[in-house]
């Protein structure tokens, strides 16, 4: 890591953020910690046992949460792998977190491919988390203590870590389009990005759709980062719009203004603000009978 001038004989412990640092740091993304604490809890329960520390990071290698067993946290601690400490290559050189947000990709480095020679005691397996605007949002991290786990372990617990950390993607995005309905985008030649990602649509009332996921975007050629730019939903999956003209679009507002009603065209009527022999005259142009 010459282009950071770090020394990898450097044996001095990382240096964390104060509380209230790490405070603002953790209220800036209070949202997605807690859509995200859930998923580490489960992480950790099928991990715990193995010596392992969960870790769950900032796009810039802090650590923002965790989840480790009392018996492990000493040694964690030793090593820096604790809230507060920054990850990030710059500082650490080649390391699980670092790396992963580096190369935006899932990353397992073990022992002594790790740049530090005080963190070649330990295997990090990590996947990144992109958030709703397409951008690069966190690290999920797990760690192990453990001198005898072998490579083939470390592939098994790398698996849970990237499945972890799609499902928090996929949840987090949910949660930041509260009012819209999520589409699941795939059909005849729309392919995700080969990570397995979520490739997820926010569609709006209008059937716009109003955000997407990474893998959507990529997939469907959207903006690569930022909002993206409202289109007909039915466009961009390659469907037969069942909305499109003026005429099917009307026809399903009035199917959705009678079936709300129950079936009372009066209060159909009254909902949509027009009169009752208005509504059954539409009613009979787009062959909607009366139930």
């Amino acid at each position: 890591m010459m282009k950071h001038g770090l020394d990898p004989a450097d044996r001095h412990r990382p240096e964390r953020l104060s509380c209230s640092e790490l405070a603002i740091r953790r209220q800036s993304m209070e949202q997605f910690l807690n859509v995200a604490g859930p998923q580490i809890d489960q992480l950790y329960n099928l991990v715990c046992l193995s010596g392992c520390n969960v870790l769950l990071t900032d796009a810039e290698g802090v650590v923002l949460d965790q989840r480790v067993n009392d018996a492990d946290a000493a040694q964690f601690r030793e090593w820096g792998l604790w809230q507060g400490v920054n990850w990030s290559e710059a500082v650490q050189g080649t390391n699980g977190i670092g790396t992963c947000l580096v190369e935006e990709r899932q990353v397992t480095i073990h022992r002594n491919e790790h740049f530090h020679t005080r963190n070649t005691a330990m295997s990090c397996m990590d996947a990144p988390i992109w958030g709703p605007d397409g951008r690069l949002l966190a690290a999920l991290d797990v760690s192990s203590a453990r001198a005898d786990q072998t490579e083939r372990y470390n592939r098994l617990i790398s698996a849970q870590v990237a499945q972890t950390a799609r499902a928090i993607e996929a949840i987090f995005f949910h949660a930041s389009f509260p009012d819209a309905r999520i589409v699941v985008a795939s059909g005849e030649g729309i392919a995700g990005d080969g990570t397995g990602a979520a490739t997820l649509l926010a569609v709006d009332k209008d059937d716009l759709a109003i955000g997407a996921t990474r893998a959507a975007r990529r997939a469907l050629g959207l903006e690569r980062e930022g909002a993206i730019r409202p289109r007909p939903a039915a466009d961009l999956l390659g469907r037969e719009d069942e909305l499109s003209g003026f005429d099917k679009a009307e026809r399903a507002a009035v199917a959705r203004a009678l079936a709300r009603a129950g079936g009372n065209v009066s209060a159909a009527a009254r909902a949509l603000g027009i009169g009752r022999a208005t509504m059954y005259r539409r009613m009979a142009r787009l062959e909607l009978g009366e139930k």
